[in-house]
Formats: C-alpha cells, sequence, structure tokens
C-alpha cells in the first residue's frame, strides 16, 4: 500500500494490535528467560503493562486526536507498569508519544524522530543500561528509522518492514552481546516482546484481518487453569465495569475513599483514575451499590454487568484423569440467582458478612498516626510480611518473586501510610525500576508527600534495611545508612528448573533444584538439602556472623530444623536462625551477613 502519512485512528489501530500481538505471545516469550526458574514473568510483564493502556485505548473514538490517544497510552503504560520490562516499555511508549502527540498525521520523518525520543526516555530510566536487552534492540530499530527517514523514505509500508527487519537482525545479535543468553541459547526475552509489539501494529497498518478484542484480564493477575475450573462457589455473582466521566479530577483521599467503598461490597477490584476518567472493576452482589457511589463523581459510560454464576454454570469443565477437560452438562432454568436486594435503609451486608452499622469505618491511612517516616515492603508469603510487619513496616504489598507488583500498586500503598515520607523496599531487582517509577509520579501530584526507595534486591536485604531504620534520624542519613546496610547481606535462594539449559558452564535438568545466588547459579542437584548447603558454603566467608533461613510454604518446619542442625554443625562459629516465610516457588530464601 502506498501511503506516506498516518492519523490518529490508523496509530490507535496499530497499538491495539501490537498489544494483542505480544498477548497471544507472552508464554513463549516467558520461556526465553535465561533462569530456567518457574517464574519467568517477563512477557507476562509487557503484557500487563500495556494491556493496561490497551483496556483505556480501545475506549476511545475512532475519530480520536492523537493529543488524547498518547495521553490514554503513556499513562496508562505508566500506572500498569511491572517488572523491569514492563517498565522499560512503558517508557519507550511515553518517550514515542512525546514525540507525536502534537501532530494530527505522521510522516517517516516524525515517526523516525518520536523513535528516537523513546530510546532517549527509556534509558535515562534505566541507572545502568545494559547492552544485549530490550534497550538495544529499540535503538537499533529507532536508528534504522532515522536512517530511512534522512533518506528521504516517504512511502510507511517499506519504512516499517525495514526497521522490523532490522529490529529483528539487533535481537538476534543479543547473544553475541550478553554471554548468559548465548550459553543459554536464547535471545533477548524483552527485546523479543518489543519486536512482536511493533510486528502486530504493521499487521494492522497493512490492513491484516486482526482481533482487536482486548483481553482486559491480561491487564490482572489472574487464577491459574486449575485454580479457576476448581472454583465453583462464585462469593460475588455480578461482574460491573463501567468509565466515570470525572466532573473534576480525584484528589488522593477520594481515590482511597472510593476503593475502600469498593472493597467493602466486593472483590476483584480494579480502579485507575487521571484527571477526566476512572475505570471500575469490581465483584460484588449488588452493581447498584457501586453505581450510586460512581455517579457523586460524575457521569457513566461503557457500562457493563455480567451474571458470572449462570455464565460459569454455561461453561463450566471439569478435568478427566487422562487430563482432558469435559464439559459438564447443566440446566439453566433462568430462575434469578439468589442474590440479596437493598432498600435505602437497610444494613448492607460486607464481605465479612458484618452490617455496616457494625464495621468501623475504613480508615484514610493505614496507619492512623501521622509520623515523619513511613515504610512500604514488597514480599509473598505470609510469614515474611509478618516480619516486615514486626520490623515497623506500615503496608505489605504483596508480590515479589512470582507477582510484580504496578507502578501503581506502589503508588497507592505509598499513598496509604500516613508519613511525609514513605521508604520503599522493592525486595526483588526486578520491582526496583517500577518503585522508582512511583517515586517520580508521586512528586507529579506535587501534594508534598515523598517516596524514597531502597534498591533492596532480596528479602534478606529488606529486612536489613528496616533493622538499620534508626528513629531520630533524618531521611538521607536513614537512606545512606539503609544503602551502606544491604551491601552486606549475600543472598540465595533454592527453587526448581522448569527446562533443561547451562548457566555459567552448568548442566541444569528440568526437576532439578538450583541454588540460586546474588551473581549466578550456586549450587545444582536433586536433593533440596543438599543443593541448600551447597549454595551456603558458597556464600558463607570468614566475616560471616549470622546466617538465616527462611523456609517457603512447601517446607515442613521439621526439615528446615534438620537443615539448621546440619548448617550450625558445620559453620560453628555462626549464629543460624530459622524463620517461617511461607513464599512461595522459592524452598529456602538464605542470607549471610
Amino acid at each position: 500500500m502506498l501511503a506516506n502519512t498516518i492519523k490518529a485512528s490508523d496509530v490507535k489501530k496499530m497499538f491495539l494490535a501490537g498489544a494483542s500481538n505480544l498477548n497471544a505471545k507472552k508464554e513463549w516469550i516467558n520461556e526465553l528467560n535465561v533462569f530456567p526458574v518457574p517464574d519467568g514473568d517477563t512477557g507476562t510483564n509487557m503484557t500487563m503493562t500495556i494491556m493496561s493502556a490497551a483496556k483505556d485505548v480501545k475506549n476511545l473514538p475512532e475519530d480520536v486526536d492523537m493529543g488524547s490517544l498518547c495521553k490514554s497510552i503513556y499513562s496508562g503504560a505508566m500506572r500498569g507498569a511491572r517488572g523491569n520490562s514492563g517498565v522499560i516499555l512503558s517508557q519507550l511508549l511515553r518517550g514515542f508519544t512525546k514525540g507525536v502527540r502534537d501532530y494530527d498525521e505522521l510522516d517517516a520523518s516524525i515517526i523516525a524522530n518520536a523513535f528516537d525520543k523513546a530510546v532517549e526516555t527509556a534509558y535515562k530510566a534505566v541507572m545502568k543500561p545494559k547492552e544485549g536487552t530490550i534497550l538495544t534492540v529499540a535503538k537499533g530499530a529507532a536508528e534504522k528509522a532515522m536512517e530511512l527517514a534522512k533518506e528521504g523514505a516517504e512511502d510507511l509500508e517499506p519504512f516499517f518492514e525495514e526497521i522490523i527487519k532490522y529490529g529483528d537482525e539487533v535481537l538476534n545479535k543479543t547473544p553475541e552481546m550478553l554471554p548468559v543468553l548465548k550459553q543459554a541459547g536464547v535471545v533477548d526475552s524483552g527485546g523479543q516482546g518489543l519486536m512482536q509489539v511493533l510486528k502486530g501494529a504493521l499487521d494492522a497498518y497493512l490492513g491484516k484481518k486482526i482481533d482487536y478484542t482486548i483481553d482486559e484480564a491480561a491487564a490482572t493477575p489472574v487464577a491459574s487453569k486449575a485454580q479457576a475450573t476448581a472454583e465453583v462457589d462464585i462469593k460475588f455473582g455480578y461482574c460491573t465495569e463501567f468509565i466515570v466521566l470525572l466532573s473534576k479530577p480525584l484528589n488522593v483521599k477520594q481515590e482511597i475513599d472510593f476503593k475502600a467503598f469498593l472493597e467493602s461490597i466486593g472483590d476483584s477490584i480494579v480502579m485507575v483514575a487521571d484527571d477526566e476518567i476512572c475505570k471500575v472493576h469490581v465483584h460484588s452482589n449488588d452493581p447498584g451499590l457501586a453505581i450510586q457511589r460512581a455517579l457523586m463523581y460524575g457521569q457513566l459510560s461503557n457500562m457493563k454487568i455480567d451474571n458470572m454464576r449462570m455464565e460459569h454454570r454455561e461453561k463450566l469443565f471439569h478435568e478427566t484423569q487422562n487430563g482432558v477437560y469435559a464439559e459438564i452438562d447443566t440446566e439453566i432454568n433462568g430462575a434469578a440467582e439468589s442474590t440479596p436486594t437493598y432498600n435505602r435503609d437497610d444494613d448492607i451486608p460486607l464481605k465479612d458478612q458484618t452490617p455496616v452499622s457494625e464495621k468501623k469505618a475504613e480508615p484514610e491511612f493505614v496507619n492512623s498516626e501521622h509520623k515523619d517516616i513511613g515504610f512500604v515492603a514488597v514480599c509473598a508469603g505470609d510469614g515474611l510480611a509478618e516480619i516486615f510487619r514486626g520490623l515497623g513496616v506500615d503496608y505489605v504489598i504483596e508480590g515479589g518473586q512470582t507477582m510484580n507488583p504496578s507502578t501503581e500498586d506502589i503508588l497507592d500503598a505509598a499513598s496509604r501510610v500516613n508519613a511525609d515520607t514513605v521508604f520503599v523496599l522493592p525486595n526483588n531487582k526486578n520491582i526496583i525500576l517500577a518503585a522508582n517509577q512511583a517515586k517520580i509520579m508521586m512528586e507529579d501530584k506535587g501534594d508534598n508527600k515523598k517516596i524514597v526507595v531502597i534498591p533492596t534486591k532480596t528479602v534478606p536485604q529488606g529486612i536489613t534495611a528496616a533493622i538499620n531504620f534508626m528513629p531520630g534520624t533524618s531521611v538521607e542519613e536513614n537512606e545512606e545508612g539503609m544503602k551502606e546496610a544491604i551491601s552486606t547481606v549475600k543472598t540465595g535462594e533454592v527453587t526448581y528448573a522448569v527446562r533443561d539449559t547451562m548457566i555459567d558452564d552448568v548442566t541444569i535438568k528440568q526437576g532439578d533444584y538450583m541454588g540460586i545466588g546474588d551473581n549466578g547459579i550456586l549450587g545444582v542437584g536433586s536433593d533440596i538439602e543438599d543443593v541448600t548447603a551447597m549454595m551456603i558454603d558458597k556464600i558463607v566467608d570468614d566475616s560471616t556472623e549470622l546466617i538465616s533461613l527462611f523456609y517457603g510454604s512447601d517446607i515442613k518446619e521439621e526439615e528446615a530444623a534438620a537443615l539448621s542442625d546440619r548448617i550450625s554443625a558445620k559453620f560453628s562459629g555462626c549464629d543460624v536462625e530459622v524463620q517461617y516465610g511461607g513464599q512461595p516457588i522459592y524452598y529456602y530464601i538464605v542470607s549471610a551477613e
């Protein structure tokens, strides 16, 4: 096709097609992660990031202007960004939209400059950019776009095709830039995710048949298939979605109050607001309650209410012993579900079945007494959460290895802490960028509240940071002290391999237990205790005084005690502590200090 420009309506279709293509390929991209751990999640993080924007973009009118489209793309991606790959993708989208938002139509030159702006923005967001990653692939695509534009490219079809062709070439070279990729026999997973977005966009431009349906569930964590199919008792029967056309922007208190109200009448809450609209998703037994509350803030549009109990009965499947799913014949008689109805003066039963008249009002903050400094920490596991709370952490975000919280999750948590400064402990290297993005967004709010990110890469580092906090000392001194303290912590984690691979010249077979340290594989074998001991041997040195073992949900207390005795006998000069962490996926998390 011969075309020299594209309009906002074209960009909208191309963006949605790119998001859809990434969603379709996310599991394949997950499998490209170098470490064969069961939580390889690059594809998932990138998909959830872009789908956060796509949910908003799909509702824009066909005659949308470029400025409004760009706002929906970058604001949605920024709020929904998860993991390092997701944050970088959001920054690429942010930079690109900055480069095109002031134009009604885009030609090759404008697009090339926007690609360049995207790369510049993404590189600035990463403290120590590493080549051989999504950044390198993006830079290659931008350089090719600029080269073609300078050569006078006009027809966009060959322009886009050459960019994607060169992007694939750069992607295929990433194993030569990062030895760990070469040894594992994979290209960079983030770079592959970016290429799938670009390829989907090209398909839309070429007029190929595209399914523009946006899977909104892809933007939020969902249960596994086993959990979903086994779940029969649906507590809240109506899935309710709508958009509030705000009469004026919600302030922080209104956002917190609205979300607290939704949590009081149901679950599966998703609420995202900007200056003009507020998107709401809630499962409840009375959609009218959510709708009535929303009308306080503006007019409603795009309303959708589904009866999940009837849908579940119509679509229910069960798994037979040979793994085949067979449909259960269910009679749908059309009778109304036994869902309570309410009059204006009735007490409304909440999730814990406590009437409103007997339930305390949801506090605006998780800590009622104002203080100068508060804490937010991220971790997975009820035991670890209790450890952090015991150390004075005000708000624990459930997440970590198996689920990276979004920028919005971190921002919301910090907003709920009644303190002038909130220290955030990400406790995972894949969450630090999202935390830093939340810091920037908090500054943009302009309400004098401040986020300080302590770059803890592991749970033990987070615990050490919290222990070293000194009340009565300035924010700056505490920040410096905690950063210094975490630099002395060495961490190891034990999990299992989901595929065969080779890393650091170590052959790993599917099902092997692996001990992973701060800088790579520390042990591989078929026995959990032996692998853990092997890993500890490599992180303990002459300066080590304390070894801490946090055992996960799949380890029995007596098994952890036996391992502790073994470690104590070998390292008699060290104190050995054992604590229940309750974390999934990782059998043991170990620290040496």
